[in-house]
C-alpha cells in the first residue's frame, strides 16, 4: 500500500544532497524533535531537512492592538476556550490544556493564569483551581520557565481559604515565602483577608511585615482585613492597637472598622467594651448603620437583656434605620421570653404594616408565650393566621401547640395535631411524647400514658429524661407508687439519666404513701450521686418528714444543705405552712423559736408567716391572739433580766 507523507508540525527546507545513495536511498527528515541525531548528508540526493521550531508564544488574557485603555476591555479568544477546558472535573483535564497549547504552540502568562483563577467559573471551585494552578505552574518554554505571579498565588489562597482547606492553604503560602515573590498592596490585602478569615495571625503578620519591609502604605482596606483577622483570631489587644493607630494617623477608621471591633467584643462576651465603641462612634461623627444595632441587639439578647434590645430598635426607629428581619426577630422574641407576649404582638404587626416579613420562628415564639400567660385561644389563633399567610409549622411550632392542649386538659385535640405532624412528615420528637404523656397523666389516663411511652420507639424516638419523668409523675398522681420505682430502676438500666427532678416525683409519691425511710433512701442515694437538690426537692423532703413529726430531722438536712452552696430562702416559712394546715400549731411553734434563736430570719418575719399561715388554716382567733401580743417581738423582765417571749408561749396559755 502507498504511504502518504504526512504534513510536517514544523516548516521544512529542501536541499540538494551530493551523494547517489544515502541510506539505500532513502529520505531523511532531520527533525530537531523527532530525530534528536540526524544522519549526515553526503550526497547529492534531495533530502529534506527542518529549521529550529519557533518559541511557543506567551498568551495575555487581553489583546491591546489599539494602545487605547478601556474601563472594560474584552478579553482575548484565548480565555474562552482554556475556561472551557477547565470543565471537565475529571483527572482528563490537565492532558487536554496540553494538548490544547501543544496544538496552537501556546503558553499562558502569569497575568494569564491569574485572570483564569479570578473567573467566576473557577472562583466557586477550589479543587479545580488549585489542579489547574498546579499544571501552569509547570509550564515551559519560549527561552525561559514559566514562574507565577503573587497574585495567582494570592486568588489561589483566597480560593482555598472559602472553603476552609488549611493545608493547601499552608503549602501555598509555604511557595509564596520559598520564591520571595516582591510583595504589592492589590496581593496584601487579599491575602490579608484570606488569611484573617482563617484565623491564620501568623501568616497575615508575615504578610503585614512584608508590607513594612517593601515601604507599601497601607489602605484603608488593608487596615480593615487586618483588624477583622485580628478579631476573628480573638486577639483584641492587638486589634485596639491598630485602631489606635488608624485614629491617630492619615487612614481613618470607617463604619466597617468599627462593626469589626464591636463584632469582636460581643464575640467575646464583653458587651460593654462593644457599647463603648458604639458611643465612640457619635464622638467622631459616624453614623451606626443597620449591621452595628444587630450586632449589639444580638448580644443583649444573649446577655437577656431583653429591655436593652427594644431600647435600640426604637433608636433605629427614630433615626430611620434599616430594620432587618432578624432584629424583629431577636426583639420579638426578646419581648416574649421576658414574659411580654402583648408588646411582642405589637411589635409583629408594626413589622407587617411597614412591610417586614414574618418568619415561622416569630409565630412560634408568639405563641409560646401567649401559652405561658394561659391565652390559648390566642395560640390557637396565631397558629391558623400563620398557616393562613403560607407559613408551614415546624417541629418547634407544634411542639408548643401540643403542649399548650396537653396543659389545658384538651387532649384529644392534641392528639389531632400530633397526627397531623405525621401525615406532614414533620419531625416528632421526644418533646411532642413528653407533652402527651404528661397530659395523659395528670388527666388520669395512665394507661394511655404508658402506651405512648412504649410506642416512643416503634416511631424511631429514643426516650430522655422528660419521657420518663413524666410517666413516672403520671405513674404516682393515679396511686402507682411501684410502677414508678420500676421504672425510676429501668432509666438507670435503660442509660437514660436521672435528674433531680425525677427523685422529687419518687419521694413525693413516697411520702404519700406514708414509706418515708424509702423516701428518705432515695433523697440519700440523690446526695451521693452528686445530683444538687433544689429548693423544691428540698421542700418536698421537708413536708414529709414535717408531717411525720420529724421537724428535726428537717431541720438537720437544712443545715447540710448550706456547705453544698443550696440555700433554701423560703425553708422555714414553707415548714411552718405544713405544720399550721395539719394543726400541729405547737410543733410550728416550736420551729418558729427555733429559727429566730439561730438567727435565721427577723423575728418579726418569722410571727407574719405564723400569723398568715394561722389565718389561712381557718385559727383567726389564735392569729388574732397573736398580732395583739408581744409574742416573737416583745420582752419579759425578771428583776435585771430581759428575756424575748417565745412563740411557744401561743399555745401553753
Amino acid at each position: 500500500m502507498r504511504k502518504t507523507l504526512q504534513k510536517p508540525l514544523f516548516p521544512i527546507t529542501i536541499c540538494r544532497s551530493h551523494s547517489s545513495s544515502i541510506n539505500g536511498g532513502r529520505r531523511i527528515i532531520n527533525h530537531p524533535l523527532h530525530n534528536p541525531n540526524p544522519l549526515p548528508v553526503s550526497n547529492s540526493r534531495w533530502v529534506f531537512t527542518t529549521t529550529a521550531p519557533p518559541p511557543p508564544e506567551w498568551v495575555e488574557p487581553f489583546n491591546d492592538t489599539s494602545d487605547l485603555i478601556t474601563p472594560h476591555p474584552k478579553p482575548s479568544p484565548w480565555v474562552h476556550q482554556i475556561l472551557s477546558l477547565l470543565n471537565d472535573d475529571s483527572s482528563r483535564m490537565e492532558p487536554k490544556l496540553e494538548a490544547f497549547c501543544l496544538k496552537w504552540f501556546i503558553r499562558l502568562s502569569p497575568n494569564f493564569v491569574s485572570y483564569i483563577l479570578n473567573s467566576d467559573r473557577v472562583k466557586t471551585q477550589p479543587e479545580l483551581a488549585f489542579r489547574f494552578f498546579k499544571w501552569a505552574g509547570g509550564q515551559h518554554g519560549g527561552g525561559y520557565n514559566y514562574s507565577h505571579n503573587l497574585k495567582s498565588y494570592a486568588l489561589l489562597i483566597e480560593l482555598l481559604s472559602v472553603s476552609k482547606d488549611f493545608d493547601r492553604v499552608k503549602y501555598v503560602f509555604n511557595e509564596v515565602k520559598k520564591r520571595g515573590v516582591l510583595m504589592n498592596i492589590e496581593s496584601a490585602n487579599i491575602l490579608i483577608k484570606s488569611f484573617g478569615n482563617l484565623g491564620m495571625v501568623e501568616e497575615l503578620l508575615w504578610v503585614w511585615k512584608e508590607m513594612n519591609e517593601n515601604n507599601i502604605e497601607p489602605s484603608l482596606f488593608t487596615f480593615n482585613f487586618l483588624i477583622n483577622g485580628l478579631v476573628n483570631s480573638m486577639f483584641m489587644e492587638s486589634a485596639e492597637q491598630v485602631l489606635e493607630v488608624m485614629e491617630s494617623g492619615f487612614v481613618k477608621p470607617d463604619i466597617v472598622t468599627y462593626n469589626t471591633m464591636i463584632k469582636g467584643y460581643c464575640k467575646c462576651g464583653k458587651t460593654k467594651k462593644a457599647f463603648d465603641k458604639f458611643r465612640r462612634m457619635e464622638e467622631v461623627n459616624i453614623e451606626p448603620d443597620k449591621i452595628t444595632y444587630l450586632t449589639l441587639i444580638q448580644a443583649c439578647y444573649l446577655d437577656c437583656d431583653y429591655g436593652y434590645c427594644l431600647k435600640l430598635y426604637n433608636e433605629m426607629e427614630e433615626k430611620r434605620v434599616e430594620i432587618p428581619p432578624h432584629a424583629y426577630s431577636l426583639v420579638i422574641s426578646g419581648l416574649c421570653k421576658d414574659g411580654k407576649p402583648m408588646e411582642g404582638y405589637m411589635l409583629f404587626e408594626n413589622m407587617n404594616r411597614k412591610g417586614g416579613k414574618a418568619n415561622v420562628a416569630m409565630y412560634t415564639a408568639l405563641m409560646d408565650a401567649y401559652a405561658k400567660a394561659g391565652h390559648i385561644d390566642e395560640v390557637i389563633r396565631l397558629f391558623e393566621r400563620m398557616n393562613n399567610d403560607g407559613f408551614s409549622p415546624d417541629e418547634v411550632t407544634y411542639g408548643v401547640i401540643v403542649n399548650v392542649l396537653c396543659r389545658t386538659g384538651r387532649l384529644e385535640e392534641a392528639l389531632s395535631y400530633f397526627e397531623l405532624c405525621k401525615e406532614n412528615k414533620v419531625s416528632v420528637n421526644a418533646m411532642f411524647y413528653s407533652s402527651l404523656i404528661d397530659g395523659f397523666g395528670k388527666a388520669g389516663r395512665s394507661n394511655e400514658a404508658e402506651k405512648l411511652f412504649e410506642e416512643m420507639v416503634n416511631d424511631g424516638c429514643s426516650r430522655d429524661s422528660y419521657c420518663y419523668n413524666a410517666l413516672i409523675d403520671a405513674f404516682v398522681k393515679n396511686d402507682k407508687i411501684d410502677e414508678a420505682l420500676a421504672l425510676y430502676n429501668r432509666m438507670e438500666i435503660d442509660g437514660c439519666d436521672q435528674t433531680v427532678y425525677t427523685y422529687t416525683i419518687i419521694m413525693n409519691g413516697l411520702f404519700n404513701k406514708h414509706r418515708n425511710e424509702e423516701a428518705l433512701k432515695i433523697w440519700d442515694v440523690m446526695i451521693d450521686k452528686g445530683i444538687t437538690p433544689t429548693p423544691a426537692s428540698f421542700r418536698v423532703l421537708s413536708t414529709g418528714l414535717c408531717l411525720s413529726g420529724k421537724v428535726s430531722r428537717a431541720c438537720k438536712i437544712l443545715d447540710e444543705l448550706a456547705p453544698m452552696g443550696v440555700v433554701v430562702e423560703t425553708a422555714g416559712e414553707d415548714m411552718i405552712n405544713v405544720l399550721v394546715k395539719a394543726g400541729r400549731v405547737d410543733q410550728a411553734c416550736k420551729l418558729a423559736d427555733g429559727i429566730v434563736e439561730r438567727g435565721r430570719e427577723i423575728p418579726g418575719r418569722v410571727r407574719t408567716v405564723l400569723i398568715n399561715a394561722l389565718r389561712k388554716s381557718g385559727n383567726s382567733e389564735m392569729a388574732m391572739k397573736l398580732m395583739h401580743s408581744k409574742i416573737g417581738i416583745g420582752y419579759d423582765r425578771k428583776g435585771s433580766v430581759k428575756k424575748r417571749v417565745k412563740f411557744r408561749v401561743l399555745v401553753d396559755k
